[in-house]
């Protein structure tokens, strides 16, 4: 028990550090969605 309580505290470290690496390409494909979607409506 003690084992899966320290694997969870590092992942959680790992994600708490890198969370700016998870989120930035993750706005670009929001961004890159969002883009291919208002040109596939035609509008400009």
């Amino acid at each position: 028990m003690q084992t899966i309580g320290h694997g969870y505290r590092a992942i959680s470290l790992l994600f708490v550090i890198n969370w700016d690496r998870l989120l930035f390409p993750a706005a670009i494909l929001a961004g890159l969605v969002t883009a291919a979607y208002i040109g596939s409506l035609g509008l400009f």
